[in-house]
């Protein structure tokens, strides 16, 4: 991976609360942010329970059609 690449992946990450950056001359210092990996957690959650939801609905309905096809 080239060195553009790596800073664009960090801007991103940056950008989403998932790291911060500081810099001291030339190099450049970089921390994990619990706090955005709990906001993180939180959304991935939601989407998790929402497709869960969207299984559970699925599978009502193919027991439905199961039992409507069985002769």
């Amino acid at each position: 991976m080239s060195a553009p690449a790596i800073s664009r992946h960090l801007r991103v990450l940056e950008s989403a609360n998932l790291i911060e950056r500081r810099r001291e001359g030339r190099r450049h210092f970089i921390r994990a942010r619990s706090e955005g990996l709990q906001s993180a957690r939180e959304w991935m959650n939601q989407c998790m329970a929402a497709w869960e939801f969207s299984f559970d609905a699925l599978d009502k309905v193919l027991a439905k059609e199961r039992k409507v096809r069985k002769p």
